[in-house]
């Protein structure tokens, strides 16, 4: 398949801007991070054909039949800017989930989605059901927000979004779910895909214990947001932090105010 709808290739025009953002701020060093998005609403069967031989891989079986853009294992995030037909794939699943089918890009030698595919799918099946509108996933590596992750405040959830939300507006109404301190697992395991599935339960944002941070959106640019609030109110609390001082942030009855106001506006 050499052209894509135009709906796709506007879904991977995002995933070149976001990855230049990745980048720029320092969270997609060497091959960190990966990108999917469902796009199997945007295709139909006649409009495809497969650029490959099929690859074996046992797929949940309600993964039949998707259709997924996805970034390539070992591949660096920065090459989504020029270079995505090497570094990313879209592939579509059989009708009988044991494999999968390369149809456009995925032109680097030895090209392999990433190792993370079975999470990636996963969380897009979840989505199918709780959040239809969530087609995209970003898995990155923000700064502050692995920092914190190593420090003590990470044990107690509660506390730590509190710590988060306090420190500007912004950061509880663009991330008004908040933070899930997700334990360790070891990264591209169905044990990572399942913790992270029950924190998208309840939260905006998965924070990987010692690892990373995923988000998820209705695009990547929106997904993206996401991290990109939360990781704000890390820098702020560690910045105040490392200036000497416990910042008071937003108090109580502001934050009871802000609380009542997301909700008229439909936020909480």
């Amino acid at each position: 398949m050499e052209k894509l709808p135009i709906n796709a290739q506007s879904e991977i025009n995002k995933v070149s801007q976001i990855a230049g953002y990745l980048w720029q701020r320092e969270w997609a060093e060497r091959n960190a991070g990966n990108i999917s998005i469902d796009m199997t609403h945007l295709f139909d069967d006649q409009s495809m054909s497969v650029k490959s031989e099929e690859i074996a891989f046992p797929l949940p079986k309600e993964a039949a039949g998707m259709v997924l853009f996805v970034t390539g294992t070992g591949c660096h995030l920065r090459h989504l800017v020029d270079r995505v037909k090497e570094v990313a794939c879209i592939l579509k699943v059989n009708l009988e989930a044991t494999g999968y089918a390369i149809v456009w890009g995925g032109e680097k030698v030895d090209f392999r989605p990433t190792s993370e595919l079975i999470s990636h799918v996963k969380i897009h099946l979840f989505n199918r059901g709780a959040n239809p509108t969530h087609k995209a996933i970003v898995h990155t590596h923000p700064t502050e927000l692995i920092v914190m992750s190593h420090h003590p405040i990470f044990q107690e959830e509660d506390k730590f979004n509190h710590s988060l939300w306090k420190m500007c507006p912004e950061v509880r109404v663009f991330v008004p779910k908040g933070v899930d301190c997700t334990p360790y697992a070891l990264s591209g395991t169905e044990a990572l895909a399942d913790v992270t599935i029950e924190g998208l339960k309840n939260r905006d944002v998965i924070l990987w214990e010692k690892h990373g941070a995923l988000s998820t959106g209705s695009d990547v640019e929106t997904a993206f947001d996401y991290l990109d609030v939360a990781n704000k109110g890390a820098k702020l609390l560690l910045t105040a932090w490392s200036a000497g001082f416990d910042p008071i942030g937003l108090l109580d009855d502001q934050m009871e105010e802000l609380e009542v106001l997301m909700v008229e506006m439909g936020l909480l």
